[in-house]
């Protein structure tokens, strides 16, 4: 089967591996959509465990099955990292802290015409897609779902203005979930693509990230790996807000201490998604309650994933992308 190998941004190699092959609780899919994610083309995060082949976001077909609870043919989204439900992190509700959930995958990564899935995340990981969400719009399911898990963190209410920092496809899902809960919505970007999906999105307000920004939000939200991001994100937080960092630099942070200290600030993170962050998300998606399709806004084949990956660290005209291998 071939396989995209990850060396770094620049080098992604096609290459050809043997199909896996499945033991007793595990399955077996065909790879028809693979997405990927802002986090797979963070060089300095990735590089440290490259050559390796990535890929997270995957949706397919079951080809074979030795597990009871799912038979070949059918649809499925498979998630990648699923908790153990047993250790302290896990009972007390923090599945993403688990260290199971850090440390498993599947076999051999979604950039890839076939992935083993292990028992654990068949047991907790997969999701049999509806007929009316396509293989694209199932890859769409855990970037959704850790949305769903990062807002469940801050206590958006009504009355909240919420400001999202980043509007690439990470702040897309978030300005429309931030809107569910009737919140105004303001997003800032330096790119005017992306300003004006945020628009067509439902932000109610759309700023140039590089101007001067006067507003004081009860909730701020950084969806770029941008520092300047996060001092933005200080200048602009209310008295008792929250800052999620929902995307990361590829540096420590710097806290304003006095400010922080006196207007008593908030700042937290959020990583990943738990299975009930997974089935949420599937239901909003399911029911078109978030437009996940028209964030997709390039398809690629697997052998042009260096093409794929280019657009995506370019970030111009471009929301998601979507490997379909096979």
């Amino acid at each position: 089967m071939l396989v995209a190998k990850y060396y770094n941004n620049n080098d992604i190699r096609i290459e050809n591996l043997p199909i896996p092959q499945i033991g007793p609780g595990e399955i077996l899919v065909r790879v028809r959509a693979s997405g990927i994610c802002g986090t797979d083309v963070m060089e300095w995060y990735r590089i440290q465990k490259a050559p390796r082949i990535l890929g997270h976001e995957i949706a397919g077909d079951i080809i074979e099955s030795k597990s009871d609870r799912y038979k070949k043919g059918e649809r499925v989204f498979v998630s990648h990292h699923v908790p153990c439900n047993q250790c302290k992190y896990c009972l007390a509700g923090n599945h993403t802290a688990c260290d199971t959930l850090h440390q498993g995958n599947y076999d051999p990564g979604g950039y890839s015409e076939f992935i083993r899935v292990p028992k654990i995340n068949v047991d907790y990981g997969v999701y049999v897609l509806p007929d009316q969400v396509s293989y694209a719009e199932g890859t769409m399911i855990e970037p959704l779902a850790c949305g769903v898990r990062g807002l469940g963190l801050i206590d958006i209410r009504e009355n909240h203005t919420v400001l999202i920092l980043g509007c690439g496809v990470s702040g897309i899902l978030n300005i429309q979930l931030a809107k569910l809960t009737g919140a105004r919505v303001v997003a800032t970007d330096i790119n005017e693509y992306r300003l004006n999906k945020a628009k067509e999105f439902g932000a109610d307000e759309v700023l140039h990230a590089a101007q001067d920004i006067n507003i004081r939000a009860d909730r701020v939200i950084i969806c770029t790996g941008a520092y300047a991001a996060v001092e933005q994100a200080f200048q602009c937080v209310d008295k008792k807000g929250i800052i999620l960092l929902f995307a990361i630099p590829n540096r420590d942070i710097a806290i304003p201490i006095p400010d922080f200290w006196r207007n008593e600030l908030t700042v937290t993170s959020s990583y990943g998604a738990a299975p009930v962050d997974l089935e949420e998300a599937l239901a909003l998606i399911t029911h078109k309650t978030i437009n996940v399709k028209d964030t997709i806004t390039q398809k690629l084949p697997l052998e042009k994933i260096q093409e794929a990956f280019k657009i995506v660290v370019e970030a111009k005209e471009s929301l998601k992308v979507v490997l379909e291998p096979n």
